[in-house]
């Protein structure tokens, strides 16, 4: 995928701030679709942080409740402030330390709603990342474990109907297809 990371970083830096003096770069897209490889690669390359959402989700139906927490760390960034949050502890099932995040000239958001509409005005550039359902299915199960799979099952109905609430795809500046990664 470097190429793709490279193309992502290139068209995020050809492109004003928007996070401040920052820039934002959205990795979104179903799960299981190859998001946090993107994400790790477009970092990696930036030398820029990556702020997974998994870190921020109230657990496995948190989904709709992300908002708020995501606004918490970008809001202040855009004002050239740290912004915070608590880490979701998945096996504790409870929110865990707080962290911040330090404005820097690049940050990559990475996970499921990251495009969100909510803070679609500080994003710089937008990334749809997907594959075909069953290799995603695959992907996380093998990630996860198949004791979640009733979970899977319910975050993706979650997912796609946030999808079509937010209309991210169609929004997006690059898709990216992973399927043959």
């Amino acid at each position: 995928m470097t190429g793709r990371a490279a193309e992502v970083l290139a068209l995020a830096r050809s492109r004003p701030p928007t996070l401040g003096a920052g820039r934002l770069v959205a990795v979104d897209g179903p799960a299981g679709s190859g998001k946090t490889t993107l994400a790790a690669e477009v970092g990696s390359l930036a030398g820029a942080p990556v702020l997974h959402l998994d870190d921020l989700y109230p657990g496995w139906g948190g989904l709709p409740e992300v908002d708020p927490m995501v606004l918490g760390v970008l809001e202040p960034l855009a004002a050239g402030r740290r912004g915070r949050y608590r880490r979701y502890d998945w096996c504790a099932g409870a929110y865990a330390e707080a962290r911040e995040v330090e404005p820097v000239p690049l940050l990559v958001l990475e996970g499921v709603g990251a495009g969100n509409r909510a803070w679609a005005p500080l994003i710089t550039t937008l990334v749809w990342v997907e594959a075909a359902p069953d290799l995603r299915q695959a992907r996380a199960l093998a990630r996860d474990g198949d004791a979640l799979r009733d979970h899977w099952d319910a975050w993706t109905r979650d997912e796609a109907r946030l999808f079509a609430e937010q209309d991210t795809r169609a929004r997006a500046d690059l898709v990216v297809r992973t399927d043959a990664d």
